[in-house]
């Protein structure tokens, strides 16, 4: 089975990521992979072993000429569009529909338009041949909201790598709150802020990544004993120094980062987005979205408890080797695809 991905996407983000884990996993799942990727964030994928092809950005344009060209070129079964949200990747979705039986992946919900506009984006997600979103809140909002057939919307949790050495925390003798992702509205990141500074235990906290609200939260940082190293490289580097991730987001599917978090056995704090409380159980902290309150108790609770975040911590790490694996993620994933490919073939034969 051939496939090609594209990712239409002007940052580099968990979209991007996920990608990654599939284009790695791709061939011990039984499938060849092949790579259309926008320029913004081609260098994210330089090192990726596949067929890569780099094309502009199509994410707010009519047509993806050269999208349509170079999935042509890689002859695939089926055509795998990552989107940034429902609205979002009209041109690669139409271009890729063209070439081939096309799966979209929905890694946010959001806006999906009303009138016209709902009818036009609902018409263009029933010719996809399936539907993949994290979340039980993605897929519930693409069956009804766009009409795309329930036996087409897959559900397919995220997963990551589990390293066999796991960091753990790091055991400071001032516990690291630690967070990271793009400095934007989404992650509540001022959410964050507004939290630690109704703490009142030692703690430092360091919230990496790079995004327009950086200057923002600096400003709304002062005072408070946080840090902001920027672009974050290298994730299990970060993780490392931590004692306790926080997942501060307003819209999270799966979000990846906490996954990772947990992966290295650390305790985590999450707001109740997407499928975070379904997936995680009880081997997370989860609080309310935008309720600052809510996470500074949950922070306090764990900064005041040492065995309590040893524990959860454990839990974090033991959940993350049961059922948040990227090897699980990937041949779920490529089992959808496989249904596709050979309805395709089905429909094709004399």
């Amino acid at each position: 089975m051939r496939v090609s991905f594209v990712s239409d996407s002007d940052a580099w983000g968990g979209a991007e990521v996920w990608l990654s884990h599939h284009l790695r996993r791709a061939a011990a799942c039984g499938a060849t992979a092949s790579l259309v990727c926008a320029e913004p964030v081609a260098e994210g994928f330089a090192r990726s072993d596949v067929d890569r092809a780099v094309v502009p950005l199509t994410r707010h344009t009519a047509a993806a000429p050269a999208t349509r060209a170079a999935l042509a070129a890689q002859r695939p079964d089926v055509v795998v569009v990552n989107l940034v949200d429902p609205a979002s990747n009209a041109a690669a979705v139409d271009a890729a529909l063209e070439v081939a039986p096309t799966a979209g992946v929905l890694h946010l919900v959001g806006d999906t338009r009303t009138g016209a506009e709902r009818a036009a984006l609902s018409a263009r997600y029933r010719r996809l041949a399936a539907v993949l979103s994290p979340s039980e809140q993605g897929r519930a909002q693409v069956v009804a909201d766009l009409g795309v057939d329930p036996a087409r919307a897959h559900v397919v949790p995220n997963g990551v790598d589990v390293p066999p050495d796991p960091a753990g925390p790091a055991g400071r003798a001032v516990p690291r709150i630690g967070a990271f992702g793009r400095l934007t509205a989404q992650k509540g990141f001022d959410v964050l802020l507004e939290a630690l500074r109704r703490l009142d235990l030692p703690f430092e906290a360091v919230i990496g990544g790079a995004g327009r609200d950086g200057e923002a939260l600096r400003a709304a940082a002062a005072g408070l004993p946080v840090t902001f190293p920027g672009w974050v490289a290298d994730a299990r580097a970060f993780l490392a120094g931590l004692d306790l991730f926080v997942l501060s987001s307003r819209v999270e599917a799966l979000p990846l980062v906490l996954l990772e978090a947990m992966a290295e056995g650390l305790p985590c704090v999450a707001t109740d987005v997407g499928d975070v409380r379904r997936a995680l159980g009880e081997d997370a902290v989860v609080v309310p979205v935008e309720d600052a309150g809510a996470l500074a108790s949950a922070l306090r609770g764990l900064l005041a408890d040492p065995a309590a975040r040893a524990d959860l911590g454990r839990r974090a790490r033991a959940r993350a080797e049961r059922s948040l694996g990227a090897d699980l993620m990937a041949r779920r994933t490529f089992a959808v695809l496989a249904g596709v490919a050979a309805g395709a073939a089905g429909t094709a034969a004399p």
